[in-house]
């Protein structure tokens, strides 16, 4: 066992870093005993209402945070006012670019959301002196880019079925990475933002999602309460490998 295993559960850690599941999939995860207790000095957890906007398009950033709960939205705004939703964040990703003063969207709470929040001086610095906090950072956005080469496959080549068997997929996998069962969730966006997500019509949305349930690859209940049967149906329908 190397000397990071050996620090995971360390007694050196503050208290509120050992209980944090998002540590260990997360930014912090590559932080010995004394990093953690240096960020952690800084650092302030927040339970944010849904449609919170935590950043807006063009502000200065003031804070980073790993996400420990729930799901941000990520739009862009044209100078026209439309507006498009380029992507969503869960556990434990990381929210902000370290080194970028100005934010390039606007981040917004999807669902109650709760956060670990950073001055973006703090993480700025520790990326310069810390390697394993470099490559974190570097791995998470190639992964993202990955993620965004995928979707751009959904939204490019996919029929309207798959693209929204895709986006429950994607939620169903992604909404708590500490839950074992996924078959069970809330949808963290409106109809109207699904489509938006997707490029399709609130109405193709709602056809689709009627599709799938009367197919039984999906069961709804009050709108927003989804419950899959079986995993693998909801992944061929998606058209994925």
């Amino acid at each position: 066992m190397d000397t990071l295993q050996r620090n995971v559960h360390n007694s050196e850690i503050p208290v509120v870093c050992r209980a944090c599941e998002a540590r260990h999939g997360g930014l912090c995860g590559v932080l010995v005993p004394d990093q953690l207790a240096e960020l952690n000095r800084h650092s302030a957890r927040k339970k944010i209402d849904q449609g919170t906007e935590l950043l807006g398009q063009g502000e200065q950033v003031p804070y980073y945070a790993n996400i420990l709960r729930g799901v941000v939205k990520l739009s862009k705004m044209m100078s026209d006012g439309r507006q498009q939703i380029v992507g969503l964040q869960f556990a434990p990703d990381f929210l902000g670019r370290p080194f970028i003063a100005e934010s390039s969207m606007s981040a917004e709470a999807a669902t109650d959301l709760e956060i670990c929040s950073f001055p973006r001086r703090v993480i700025d610095r520790m990326v310069s002196s810390v390697p394993g906090m470099e490559r974190k950072l570097h791995s998470q956005s190639l992964k993202e880019l990955d993620e965004a080469r995928d979707w751009m496959l959904t939204l490019g080549r996919k029929s309207a079925q798959e693209k929204v068997a895709s986006f429950l997929y994607l939620i169903a996998t992604h909404i708590d990475p500490e839950k074992t069962d996924k078959s069970c969730f809330d949808l963290p966006l409106s109809r109207a933002d699904i489509a938006d997500f997707l490029g399709l019509t609130i109405e193709t949305v709602s056809r689709q999602m009627t599709k799938l349930r009367k197919d039984n690859i999906i069961q709804i209940e009050n709108n927003r309460h989804i419950t899959v049967p079986d995993m693998a149906a909801l992944n061929f329908a998606a058209g994925n490998d």
